[in-house]
C-alpha cells in the first residue's frame, strides 16, 4: 500500500455498525409507513366515492287495498257456517252462494252459479293472485267448473282461500291451493273488483 492510499484511508470515517443499523432500520420503516399511509388514503378516498355514487335502496311498503281486506274479514266471519245445497244466507251456503253472499254485502255483483265464472271477471296469473280474488275449480267428477272460493292469503300456488265445502267437512272452511284435492282441479283465478280492488 503506497502513501497515497494510506492517506486516503485515514481520511475515511470508520464504519460503526451500532450507528449504521439503527439508521438503516429507521429509513426502511419511514418508507414503509409513508407508502402505507399514501395508498391507504387513496383506497379510502376511492371507497368513499363508490359509496357516494351507489344508489340508495328505498323501502316502499305494500299498501293493502282496504276493500280487499274488508272482504276477507267479512268472509272469515262465516267460518264454520253449514254447507247447504243452493244455500245463499247466513243459515248456510253452497260454494257459489257463499261467494255471491260475501260480495253482495259490498255491492259487488258476481255470478250465482259457479259455472258462470268461466267467462266472468279478469283472469289473473297464479303469481299475481291477491286477497279477495275468486279461485275457480273444475268439478271433481266432470270437466266443467264446479267450485269457487275467495282468496284470503295470497301466496301464489300456496294461496289460502275460504269456501263452502260439500266434502266431508260440509261447512265453510279454509283450504290451500297446493292441497291435492284442489291443485289438480284448479282452473283459474279471477279479479272481480276491477278498479275498486287496486291499491290506492
Amino acid at each position: 500500500m503506497n502513501s497515497v492510499d494510506l492517506q486516503y484511508k485515514k481520511m475515511m470515517p470508520k464504519f460503526n455498525k451500532k450507528i449504521f443499523l439503527p439508521l438503516l432500520l429507521f429509513f426502511v420503516l419511514s418508507i414503509a409507513i409513508f407508502t402505507s399511509f399514501r395508498f391507504g388514503w387513496k383506497a379510502n378516498t376511492i371507497s368513499k366515492k363508490v359509496v357516494e355514487k351507489a344508489p340508495v335502496a328505498t323501502f316502499v311498503p305494500v299498501v293493502e287495498n282496504k276493500l280487499r281486506t274488508d272482504i276477507v274479514t267479512y268472509a272469515y266471519s262465516f267460518l264454520g257456517a253449514p254447507y247447504v245445497p243452493s244455500g245463499c244466507s247466513a243459515d248456510g251456503f253452497d260454494c257459489s252462494g257463499f261467494v255471491y253472499f260475501v260480495f253482495q254485502h259490498f255491492n259487488i255483483k258476481t255470478p250465482r252459479s259457479s259455472i258462470d265464472f268461466e267467462n266472468f271477471g279478469k283472469t289473473v296469473a297464479m303469481g299475481d293472485i291477491q286477497n279477495g280474488d275468486v279461485v275457480v275449480f273444475l268439478s271433481p267428477t266432470r270437466p266443467v267448473i264446479g267450485h269457487v272460493g275467495i282468496v284470503t292469503k295470497a301466496n301464489g300456488d300456496s294461496s289460502e282461500f275460504i269456501h263452502s265445502s260439500s266434502g266431508k267437512e260440509m261447512r265453510v272452511i279454509i283450504s290451500h291451493l297446493y292441497q291435492p284435492g284442489y291443485k289438480s282441479r284448479y282452473f283459474k283465478a279471477v279479479d272481480v273488483l276491477g278498479e275498486a280492488g287496486k291499491s290506492k
